[in-house]
């Protein structure tokens, strides 16, 4: 009989589904083993290092011209199906798995003896010819296998794999050896990332630069942010929330297209859509306006489903959006008037605003200090945002009053706006963008509100005046277009995943009890 007729997609006991007293038993054996293994000099944790000439795909895609050859892999054990004197495993590198065929006559008696005692989830070296079985499986016929690193843990089994969610999230490292899809979805997002950079970069001549994380003043946007002490300075500090106004400075010191991509801490809210770290992308072109970024924006998500999916139509969770350029405008307050019927183009005093809105059904006590402007912010937010595929988009939603744009420039028009949008897919906003204010005097009176507003506690997602980048105003910044992508939440649309979660390696997670 030809042992390498086996049927590769035969299950050993190792495969079965296992209770919870014996995992207890088998983390046991498997250190029982690992002393037996260094008391006879094998110990598989002094392997420093394999030789590692060929990848499981490269060996299927390239089969023809690798036939016979002599290929060096190394990798996880994924399967184990032992026949007395020849077996098979199934070794899960970085691109997937291979078939090996392990014959005692190949390796050696004392070899074989030892390999028949290796487990799932073992790392091992293999060196051998490639080969395909007669069921037609292309495989490796080892000639040599080395034990490079004991598991000690037992992993899922293939049938049941690691679905408990909280589980999946907090032990990634299992996650990511058992559940190939999500393997597949931390590679895409190196792919969206790499090709955001590559855009920015080629595309428009933008220069990647690095901003402090740690600062005195938490500015840039409206959000909570997290406080720490600095004990060498005895001083107060916060991780950022942005990173928009150290950028800006580099716009004033002639660094004329800059971007980072990186992390942002906002002490905020937990959801699908929200972890307390995220990364954010914020770029900033001198000379620009609105309507350049506008156009980044589109060519950064359109190219990153094409890098990634191969078509601009983005399939999330049962939906489609063409993400084609250019998308659709929607200006804010002619939203509001869509969905609520209240006209507030036609309204100037905040007295009358707030009467409208009211007579619409907006809480009457909410209402009573805000001005026109916070008001269509807040119908927008309330009201629009709910409406089933009313922002499926993409769309870019234009017309930002005035009162909820601190760093926006004023609309030349009407002086109540800004130039200022938002682009929304799926109901999501995934980027904010300015023309950016440069009038120093203008800036200052927008801070000199946000301190009042801190100091009365009216606002607690306010923040304390920052002088020095007025002082860098006054110094004088160019008419300038920025833009900030959400990076997690274009990255959970095109890889289809239905949490941010999904899309971060290690997201935000309460400690288990003791």
């Amino acid at each position: 009989m030809d042992d390498t007729r086996v049927n590769s997609n035969a299950v050993s006991e190792q495969e079965q589904e296992i209770t919870e007293e014996q995992l207890t038993e088998q983390r046991v054996i498997r250190r029982e083993k690992l002393k037996k293994l260094q008391e006879a000099g094998r110990n598989p944790f002094l392997q420093e290092k394999w030789d590692v000439t060929a990848h499981s795909q490269d060996i299927k895609e390239n089969f023809d011209a690798m036939e016979d050859e002599e290929v060096s892999c190394a990798g996880r054990i994924m399967a184990f199906r032992q026949m007395g004197k020849a077996s098979f495993i199934d070794i899960q590198d970085k691109q997937g798995r291979i078939q090996c065929y392990v014959r005692k006559d190949e390796i050696g008696e004392e070899e074989y003896t030892w390999f028949k005692t290796y487990d799932i989830g073992d790392i091992v070296g293999v060196k051998g010819s490639v080969f395909r079985t007669k069921h037609g499986e292309i495989s490796i016929r080892a000639q040599e296998l080395v034990l490079l690193s004991k598991s000690l843990q037992v992993l899922p089994n293939k049938f049941h794999g690691l679905k408990d969610q909280d589980l999946r999230y907090r032990q990634r490292y299992v996650d990511l050896i058992v559940n190939p899809e999500v393997r597949e979805t931390f590679y895409k997002r190196a792919t969206i990332i790499k090709e955001i950079r590559r855009v920015l970069e080629e595309d428009y001549g933008y220069l990647e630069v690095d901003t402090p994380i740690l600062t005195t003043i938490a500015g840039g946007a409206n959000a909570r942010p997290f406080d720490t002490h600095h004990n060498t300075l005895n001083m107060d500090m916060k991780l950022r929330i942005s990173n928009e106004l150290f950028l800006k400075r580099l716009i004033v010191g002639g660094l004329d297209r800059v971007y980072e991509m990186g992390k942002m801490f906002r002490n905020e809210g937990m959801d699908r859509n929200h972890n307390p770290e995220f990364t954010s992308m914020e770029c900033y072109m001198a000379y620009g306006d609105m309507d350049d970024v506008m156009e980044v924006t589109e060519q950064l998500v359109y190219k990153a489903a094409m890098a990634v999916n191969g078509t601009p139509i983005i399939k999330y969770q049962g939906k489609e959006f063409d993400v084609t350029p250019p998308w659709r405008r929607l200006n804010m307050a002619d939203a509001v008037k869509e969905i609520t019927g209240v006209d507030f183009t036609t309204i100037d005093s905040d007295e009358e605003a707030r009467k409208a809105a009211v007579e619409y059904g907006f809480d009457a006590e909410a209402a009573k200090d805000m001005s026109r402007g916070k008001l269509i912010a807040e119908m927008f937010e309330e009201y629009c945002e709910d409406v089933p595929g009313y922002l499926d988009g993409p769309i870019f939603v234009v017309g930002h009053p005035v009162e909820i744009s601190p760093l926006a420039k004023r609309d030349s028009k009407d002086p109540r706006i800004t130039r200022r949008f938002e682009a929304y897919i799926n109901g999501w906003e995934i980027a904010n963008a300015f023309s950016e204010l440069n009038d120093p005097i203008d800036q200052f009176e927008r801070f000199t509100e946000q301190q009042a507003q801190l100091d009365a506690g009216t606002d607690d997602e306010a923040h304390p005046m920052d002088m020095d980048f007025v002082n860098a105003l006054e110094v004088g910044l160019p008419p300038t277009g920025g833009l900030g992508v959400g990076i997690d939440r274009v990255i959970m649309l095109i890889t289809d995943s239905p949490s941010i979660r999904d899309v971060m390696l290690f997201p935000t997670m309460k400690p288990l009890a003791d």
